[in-house]
């Protein structure tokens, strides 16, 4: 089995300190860093820019994973990609031309990604799997991070492998909201590739033990 790629989430890092929220990352482990760019208009919260990807860019080599929760992300793609985003998901819920914004992404040479939010049901993406590579399940309500998983989104995980399965495709599936070790398993058996994690991340105190266990939450066969 393929271990979990770990993804640390900067949302709940200090936001005075985020070269250090990006080299605690590295120093732990973690493939990637995840980044919640929030608009206010989308979901009820502003996070950062552009300019912030670009300048902690300079620091570090890790994978940038950016999740654009904003309202009409193709007008944001090319900053981000200029900005040294190398992963780029955005909401199904936010455009109407997503096949052509996926393509978008995939031509400036990033990983495509869409996120669906709690009350979206995955196969409204059957469409476009085969252009994809990454479904974000919103696991929570978006805008905020220390929520509460909600269980029944595990579902959509456990749907989108058979689907995956089914066409023979290989997209990841990445869970964002709620991750904590008392559900790392759920949330792994469900069929989980990618942890995305703040609050459980930023408040630990062995960090890189955190990185190397949650790696290794193999799912259980089924």
């Amino acid at each position: 089995m393929k271990k979990a790629i770990v993804a640390p989430s900067v949302l709940a890092a200090d936001f005075s300190c985020f070269t250090d929220a990006v080299h605690e990352a590295e120093r732990a482990g973690a493939e990637w860093v995840h980044f919640d760019v929030m608009d206010g208009s989308f979901v009820p919260n502003l996070t950062f820019g552009p300019k912030v990807i670009a300048d902690l860019r300079r620091c570090t080599s890790i994978v940038f994973d950016v999740h654009l929760m904003v309202m009409h992300p193709e007008t944001f793609i090319e900053r981000f990609v200029q900005a040294g985003a190398d992963n780029i998901t955005f909401h199904w819920e936010a455009t109407v031309h997503t096949h052509q914004l996926l393509s978008t992404i995939r031509t400036f040479g990033k990983k495509a990604g869409i996120s669906i939010v709690p009350s979206t049901p995955a196969g409204v993406l059957e469409a476009v799997l085969p252009d994809l590579d990454m479904v974000l399940v919103m696991t929570v309500d978006p805008g905020y991070g220390g929520q509460a998983l909600i269980p029944a989104c595990l579902d959509k995980v456990t749907q989108l492998v058979k689907m995956r399965e089914a066409r023979h495709l290989d997209f990841l599936i990445a869970v964002d909201g709620g991750v904590y070790d008392e559900n790392i398993g759920t949330i792994r058996n469900a069929g989980t590739d990618v942890l995305i994690t703040g609050s459980a991340f930023y408040k630990a105190q062995d960090k890189q033990y955190l990185v190397r266990t949650w790696e290794q939450a193999y799912p259980q066969l089924r």
